[in-house]
C-alpha cells in the first residue's frame, strides 16, 4: 500500500486511471469521477473532494477520517461499508439521493444544503449530526439515534418520534407535520 500525501487530483477519470489501493493524507480531489468505481482498501485522511461524481462508488474497508465533500453527486453510495471507526465527514452542497448510512456511526456529521430523497438512516448513530437546509423527502429513519440533532432548517422528512431516538434533537416548528404524519392530523398555520 502506498501513501499519498497532499497531491492533488484534477479531472481525474479514476475509472480509465484506477486510484491505487493505499493511504491518502490531506489530498484534494477536484471535478474527478469516481463514479462506479471499487475504492476497496483506499483511506482518506482530512482530504477534500470538489465537484465530484462518486455516483455508485463502491466503498469497502475504507477509513474516512475528516473527509468534505462540496458540491458533489453521490447517488446510491453505500457508506456503511466504511469503517465506521474514526468516521468522520461533511457534505456541502452534494447531492446524495439514494444513498445510505444504515447502522452507521456518524455522529456529528454536517450535511449542509443537500438534497437527500430516499436516503437510508435506519439503525444509524446520526446522534449531534446537523441538517442544514437539507431535502430529506422519502429518506428513511427507523431506529436511527437523532438525539441533539439539528433538523430546524431542514424539510420534507418523515421521522417517527416512537421509532426514533429523538431526545433533545432540534426540529422547526413548519417540521412538525413530518414528525406527526403516522397520525393523519390535518395542521393549520
Amino acid at each position: 500500500m502506498i501513501n499519498v500525501e497532499s497531491k492533488i487530483f484534477e479531472k481525474v477519470n479514476f475509472s480509465i486511471e484506477p486510484l491505487v489501493q493505499g493511504n491518502y493524507e490531506k489530498c484534494t480531489f477536484r471535478h474527478c469521477d469516481f463514479s462506479e468505481v471499487d475504492l476497496d482498501k483506499i483511506n482518506f485522511y482530512e482530504c477534500i473532494f470538489l465537484h465530484c461524481n462518486l455516483s455508485l462508488v463502491k466503498f469497502s474497508n475504507n477509513t474516512m477520517n475528516d473527509v468534505s465533500f462540496h458540491h458533489c453527486k453521490m447517488l446510491g453510495v453505500h457508506f456503511e461499508h466504511c469503517n465506521d471507526v474514526l468516521f468522520t465527514v461533511d457534505f456541502d452542497t452534494c447531492t446524495l439521493n439514494l444513498s445510505s448510512f444504515y447502522r452507521m456511526k456518524a455522529k456529528k456529521t454536517i450535511f449542509k444544503g443537500c438534497t437527500m430523497h430516499e436516503m437510508d438512516f435506519t439503525d444509524a448513530d446520526l446522534s449531534g449530526a446537523v441538517f442544514d437546509r437539507c431535502d430529506l423527502s422519502g429518506s428513511a429513519f427507523h431506529d436511527t439515534n437523532l438525539e441533539k440533532a439539528d433538523l430546524s432548517s431542514a424539510y420534507n422528512y418523515l421521522i417517527d418520534p416512537e421509532s426514533n431516538r429523538v431526545k433533545k434533537a432540534k426540529f422547526a416548528m413548519n417540521g412538525l407535520p413530518g414528525l406527526l404524519y403516522k397520525y393523519d392530523l390535518v395542521i393549520e398555520e
